[in-house]
């Protein structure tokens, strides 16, 4: 084991830093336009942790000029009329990004829904359009938590060119776009998901230079699994009672055994959840500013 304690890869100030950039950036470019970015949240049903999600997505815009075109409708709603009111979004020229807060009820197409976002408004990444790009390397709007993680390894000035990373959990909103921008900057990656044989798994971490894991499982990662000196990227999100009985949020790894381990560590909370809200927000100012700049208002 390392004779030190992992370095805190701390999402929070390094998200003050890029929020403060964005909203000079937004000043600046709503004197030029005559009108501030607009994002567009769509939320249904009551579910609490996306009220939560969606609350702080809104009151984060507040504080950087940027419009809020907040919907939320009941849990009712047909697909038809979701793909109507995001087809009216797309008209409409005060919003410049687009997203569909998930989880959707079961009775709704989340992928088809999210298909309907035109790509240029698509700031959660997730548009076939958007994703091809990312595939083929081109310049486009990026899945938010991916971009947060790569943002935050940049941020520390850690290296990943041909070092061995492991993404585990295989979503198309985290696992699969960040194993492609991890590819982009020339690690190489390994991908593990639930159908892995924990020999695997367990194999595969153990020759992790970074391992990123994106399951929602408490404690999938042990000290033992952990390379000595890795960068361990935890994306896992779970909401647990401790032994006083109070809710805490905790992530996919044994956060204080791998700390003993792992050169680097992501807190939860406060690593990368930072981040994905902050990508949101500059999905949205960089969708606005290439509307208007295509639009011939202004250069970009």
């Amino acid at each position: 084991m390392t004779s030190q304690m992992a370095q805190r890869l701390d999402g929070k100030p390094l998200a003050t830093t890029i929020q403060g950039e964005l909203k000079q950036q937004v000043e600046q470019l709503k004197t030029k336009a005559g009108r501030s970015p607009g994002l567009a949240v769509l939320m249904v049903g009551d579910n609490p942790a996306s009220a939560l999600y969606v609350r702080n997505k809104e009151r984060a815009c507040e504080k950087l000029g940027i419009a809020s075109f907040g919907q939320h409708f009941p849990d009712t709603i047909t697909q038809d009329q979701l793909e109507a009111k995001i087809t009216e979004l797309n008209q409409d020229n005060r919003v410049d990004g687009i997203l569909v807060q998930l989880p959707l009820p079961d009775h709704l197409d989340a992928i088809q829904a999210l298909y309907c976002i035109a790509p240029e408004k698509d700031v959660d990444g997730l548009h076939p359009s958007n994703l091809g790009r990312l595939v083929r390397g081109e310049r486009g709007l990026k899945s938010c938590t991916p971009a947060g993680v790569m943002r935050l390894l940049d941020a520390y000035q850690l290296s990943l060119a041909s070092k061995k990373a492991l993404v585990i959990g295989r979503s198309i909103l985290v696992g699969k776009p960040l194993a492609l921008m991890l590819l982009a900057a020339n690690a190489t990656v390994t991908m593990a998901h639930g159908k892995t044989p924990p020999e695997d798994l367990r194999e595969f971490s153990q020759q992790a230079d970074i391992l990123c894991t994106a399951v929602g499982q408490p404690n999938l990662i042990t000290p033992e699994m952990v390379k000595p000196g890795a960068i361990v990227v935890d994306i896992g999100m779970n909401r647990i009672q401790d032994e006083q009985g109070k809710n805490r949020l905790i992530g996919d790894v044994d956060a204080d055994g791998i700390a003993e381990v792992a050169g680097y560590l992501t807190p939860v909370p406060g690593g990368v959840g930072p981040m994905t809200v902050t990508m949101l927000l500059q999905n949205t100012v960089a969708s606005f500013e290439q509307r208007f700049y295509e639009q011939g208002r202004f250069d970009p």
